[in-house]
């Protein structure tokens, strides 16, 4: 009829989530979470792979400076280096005397060989001559093959990444080079007489010796390890050790335990009844931060 209002129903709607609709956002989520973990996760192994990489890379420039220059890059004698425009070399034991072995300099005594002090010597000049050669990247030109003095850090010049190239894992990690095998005692080269590249988180230096710390993660050891030798921390080529000055030699500061802990790189029983050590990727899915490793030269 004209003129009379009509009055309408005014519906009212719930605004909240429905079953499906909450379900489909939880999928969402899950989605997202998990690429999270998966792209961490592919990260965490390219990091491996690079650093295995490197290692590689630094085995086979080693040998090809020897194949070229008839010496090992550091080692390589006064007469040699000269003839091919390297960095000039010391008398001393320990300053490029072409022995096959890489050796650093003891800081009170001057001609003294010390195997795990890579500041001064061939175990920095090895970076040095492989730089000058093209063989690896940098220069490295702040290493010496005689006493100086330096302070090495990661804000000083010369610093760390001047004398030793750093670890595609990050870090803070660093690869050096040292010799004479795990505890070798006094400062002479008294061990097995092997070369080692070293890599652990080096910080600091007191004279000719580095301070550096356990960088690497349990499962970072584990997997450079396995996939270079054969996954057991104390036996083989690759050895749960590193070079510091507060431990006076390789080894002895590499944390394990007979039980294992959060705090262990490697352990299990193996010194009660010979079966081998293990590394403690059991122990927090081996996110600790507790190991550094030493690969022997090939």
């Amino acid at each position: 009829m004209s003129g009379v209002p009509v009055v309408t129903k005014v519906e009212r709607f719930s605004s909240g989530f429905t079953l499906i609709e909450f379900s489909i956002v939880l999928v969402i989520i899950g989605l997202i979470v998990g690429g999270v973990l998966v792209g961490r996760d592919l990260i965490a192994a390219s990091q491996v792979r690079s650093t295995v990489a490197q290692i590689e890379k630094f085995q086979v420039a080693a040998n090809t400076f020897r194949g070229k220059y008839e010496m090992l890059p550091g080692d390589i004698n006064s007469v040699l280096s000269s003839r091919f425009g390297l960095a000039a070399r010391g008398s001393n034991a320990g300053e490029g005397d072409g022995n096959g072995i890489i050796e650093g300099i003891y800081d009170s005594a001057p001609g003294s060989s010390c195997g795990y002090c890579p500041v001064y010597g061939e175990t920095s000049m090895f970076w040095r001559d492989l730089g000058a050669s093209r063989l690896v990247d940098g220069s490295f030109n702040y290493a010496t093959a005689t006493l100086g003095s330096v302070t090495l850090t990661t804000t000083s010049t010369p610093g760390i990444k001047d004398y030793f190239p750093a670890a595609k894992l990050g870090g803070g990690n660093y690869f050096y080079v040292w010799s004479g095998g795990i505890a070798v005692g006094s400062h002479a080269n008294i061990g097995n007489g092997k070369n080692y590249f070293g890599i652990s988180g080096v910080y600091d230096n007191t004279g000719v010796q580095i301070q550096s710390n356990t960088s690497l993660l349990v499962s970072q050891a584990y997997t450079i390890d396995l996939k270079i030798d054969d996954g057991k921390p104390q036996s083989g080529r690759v050895l749960a050790a590193y070079v510091s000055a507060t431990s006076q030699w390789a080894g002895n500061s590499t944390p394990w335990s007979l039980s294992g802990n959060s705090g262990t790189c490697y352990d299990n029983n193996g010194a009660v009844d010979g079966t081998p050590y293990n590394y403690s990727i059991s122990q927090n899915n081996g996110s600790g931060a507790n190991c550094g490793l030493s690969i022997a030269f090939q």
